[in-house]
């Protein structure tokens, strides 16, 4: 492990930090009570017209994530402390804390503001005005450490910020859910974090380099500095599996964040939690971008013209339509729209048009020329008739049918002839990885899929405007009902006694004397009460203010694409390794992968140092690493492994039970574990182990907070734990699509241990254990 040459003092202020964070936290009860006292002087607001409803449910909002803020505060509330040369000391906190004297320094300095920057950044060569930095940390409201560091000498350093208290944060034993840096954030993480929000900026960093707590921490400094924008707009999360998401679900909140909108990919479609399996050949060809040209032929085929004449039968009158007139209707719709659901009416009254003409000219009462017997009443009457002839609705539907996103891809992928029309030059192999059976559940694959296809067809609000009419016209009737009632009885709460002269002489006013049906009706109106990011989840077409993407390297030419889209800003983080790609659909290449999205509106930072895994760990990650050919450098390993990493050859018939003997005699230890196996193992071996130990879960459910986990490499990325069990290295590297990134995926989750267990001999790529 480096070693820094700056000085590390004694500690004999520890009581008098004690008594100023004990001061702290009274100032954080104080803030708290009022934040409280507003927020029920809020909720108790009698509001009545719809400008002060959403005026008091914006201040309810406010002051709940007001509230929810300082009480996230609660842990850790003071994180250090900057000595400056010229000035006072500044307290840097989670959230900030004004001082009693307007003119003062503030009592505690947010970790995002300018001011606390140096606390982060600062180095002996570059002190930036900080001649001590102390990192403070605390047991709930008690202070049980300090450690400082000098930095007037201008001597050289690891290059590591308060290296002892990261040490001591790096080797505590994890939970199973991710905890905020804001006590050990480095210079170089530092940089990405309060990087520009314009444009896409992609952090690329090997294992172990923060890049998901990094993605974090600058969604939280973000919403700081541009609160307005990001309140108003929201701010979207997205991570790879659910148990990803369910890991990193508390540090936002822990920052004071509570607004911000955290799905994987299978849930960015509103009322759709897409979770699905299906082959990666499958998930790479709907991923390509070619999939949009095959969509737009989907939808166009199920505009179809007949290859003959068709009759329908009105009030037994046979009615044909010739191929030609069916073209002319769709150049017609077409012409006046261009989305599918849109143009449909305009089809639809083209066909009912021609059909009443020719029905009225078989009546003997032509509509067109000198000679006709209709006027405008009969004809509009004519017209209603043939519309709303059954057989003629059905002829419409099979010409033009109403499509939804769901039923447009279940019918194309459940039939061969469908996709073989949209996707001409494609082989049959290619085609046959797209059939997808009726009823099978989405993917998602499929969920950009779904989302383009709503691009495609469009959506016809004219039922959804009809029900928000009635529903307008029951509450002006209920409205109205109310105020006869209040009219008829405004004298029977009169006690006679109490009449006085002036009661007398004016006449007593009533409700409706003060305020319009239509005024009550709309008092009566409910008032969206959700937050930001409940809104954002149930709209398809909302629209960020800033998207975070981890493992930003897994998504796919369409997925960018729905992500842009929901977008338009392109302000966007993408935190991600091009050496643990494993999907086929992923990246290889960050350029190639964003141009066709963003064009040149993105740039590149890099994380390099490796503060999770283990030195002797990130040995034999690295050695995989090189026989994989990317070409890709393993990040710097700051610290090494309180045990070396120990490889064993077990046979095919001992494999489980020697899995469970290791997990097992794990179990004891304080922190957390996973098996990391390929796919076809994972079952066998949840099995084995939940018949000796509690609490094992596995696949999308899998909680190591709960126990150990037996995880898939693809399931396993972006997490960390204590203790890593890696079974079967062979069949990982020959089952997976880019089988060497998937097994240095695998062998760099564990903070502290590394177990390898193959059923037969090792693969040369990890020489450096046998």
């Amino acid at each position: 492990m480096p070693t820094t040459q700056h000085e590390v003092v004694p500690h004999p202020d520890l009581e008098t930090e004690q008594q100023y964070v004990k001061d702290l936290y009274g100032r954080l009860d104080a803030a708290r009570d009022l934040a409280e006292h507003r927020l029920r002087q809020a909720i108790a607001w009698p509001a009545v017209d719809p400008q002060a409803l959403q005026e008091r449910d914006a201040t309810v909002r406010f002051q709940t994530e007001r509230v929810t803020a300082l009480d996230a505060a609660e842990a850790g509330l003071c994180v250090g402390r900057i000595d400056r040369t010229g000035g006072g000391p500044l307290y840097i906190g989670r959230i900030g804390l004004a001082a009693d004297d307007a003119g003062g320094d503030p009592a505690l300095v947010d970790w995002r503001a300018p001011a606390a920057r140096p606390f982060y950044t600062a180095t002996p060569v570059h002190p930036l005005g900080v001649e001590r930095r102390r990192h403070i940390r605390t047991r709930g409201r008690a202070v049980v450490r300090l450690d400082d560091e000098l930095l007037t000498g201008g001597l050289a350093t690891s290059g590591l910020t308060g290296e002892a208290s990261l040490m001591a944060a790096l080797d505590t034993a994890r939970t199973g859910r991710m905890t905020d840096i804001v006590r050990t954030i480095q210079a170089e993480q530092d940089a990405v974090i309060r990087a520009d929000d314009r444009g896409v900026l992609v952090v690329q960093g090997g294992p172990g380099t923060g890049k998901t707590a990094v993605a974090l921490h600058r969604a939280a400094y973000l919403l700081y500095t541009h609160r307005e924008r990001l309140a108003r707009r929201g701010l979207l999360v997205v991570g790879p599996t659910p148990t990803f998401l369910r890991y990193i679900a508390d540090v936002l909140p822990s920052l004071g964040e509570t607004g911000v909108l955290l799905a994987g990919l299978g849930q960015l479609r509103p009322g759709l939690d897409a979770r699905g399996t299906e082959p990666p050949a499958s998930a790479a060809v709907k991923g390509r971008l070619e999939m949009v040209e095959v969509l737009e032929r989907a939808v166009a085929d199920r505009q179809v013209v007949p290859g003959d004449p068709v009759e329908v039968t009105v009030d037994g009158f046979a009615l044909r339509l010739r191929p030609v007139d069916v073209r002319r209707a769709q150049a017609a719709a077409r012409r006046a729209e261009r989305l599918h659901n849109l143009a449909r009416p305009v089809f639809a009254r083209r066909v009912v048009d021609l059909l009443t003409r020719r029905y009225a000219e078989r009546i003997g009462a032509g509509i067109d020329g000198g000679a006709d017997l209709l006027d405008r009443e009969d004809t509009a009457a004519l017209r209603r008739e043939v519309a709303e002839e059954p057989a003629v609705r059905l002829l419409v539907d099979d010409l033009w049918p109403v499509l939804t996103p769901e039923r447009l891809l279940t019918d194309l992928f459940a039939d061969p002839a469908r996709v073989a029309a949209a996707t001409p030059g494609w082989d049959d192999a290619t085609r046959a990885l797209l059939h997808r059976r009726k009823g099978s559940p989405w993917t998602p694959a499929d969920v950009p899929l779904l989302e383009e296809a709503e691009e495609l067809l469009g959506f016809d609000d004219g039922a959804q405007r009809a029900r928000e009419e009635r529903d307008r016209r029951r509450r002006l009737a209920e409205a109205q009902e109310t105020l006869d009632v209040l009219h008829g009885s405004r004298s029977v709460d009169l006690d006679d006694d109490a009449l006085t002269a002036r009661h007398l002489d004016e006449e007593v006013l009533s409700a409706g004397d003060l305020i319009s049906a239509e005024e009550l009706a709309d008092r009566q109106r409910s008032v969206d009460t959700r937050s930001t990011a409940e809104r954002a989840a149930a709209d398809r077409t909302w629209t960020f203010g800033h998207v975070v993407v981890d493992e930003a390297q897994e998504l796919s030419p369409m997925a960018w694409r729905l992500l842009v889209r929901r977008c338009p800003t392109r302000s966007m983080t993408a935190v991600g390794d091009l050496a643990q790609t494993g999907s086929p659909a992923g990246a290889s290449d960050w350029a190639e992968t964003l141009r066709p999205h963003v064009g040149d509106a993105w740039r590149l930072a890099e994380l390099t140092v490796n503060y999770r895994t283990p030195a002797e760990v990130m040995a034999v990650a690295a050695d995989v690493l090189a026989a994989g050919g990317t070409g890709a450098t393993a990040p710097r390993s700051v610290r090494p492994a309180p045990a070396a990493p120990w490889a064993e050859v077990t046979g095919e018939e001992q494999l489980a039970a020697r899995a469970v003997e290791v997990v097992a005699g794990w179990a004891a230890e304080e922190g957390t574990t996973a098996v990391v196996a390929p796919a076809g193992r994972v079952a066998g071996l949840a099995a084995a182990l939940a018949a000796r130990v509690d609490g094992v879960s596995s696949g999308p459910d899998a909680d190591s907070s709960r126990g150990p986990v037996v995880l898939t490499p693809g399931e396993a990325k972006g997490l960390e734990f204590d203790r890593v069990l890696v079974v079967d290295p062979r069949r990982v590297l020959d089952e997976g699509v880019r089988g060497h990134n998937d097994l240095y995926v695998a062998l760099t989750r564990p903070t502290q241990r590394l177990g390898v267990l193959s059923p037969g001999e090792l693969p040369a790529e990890l020489a450096r254990l046998s």
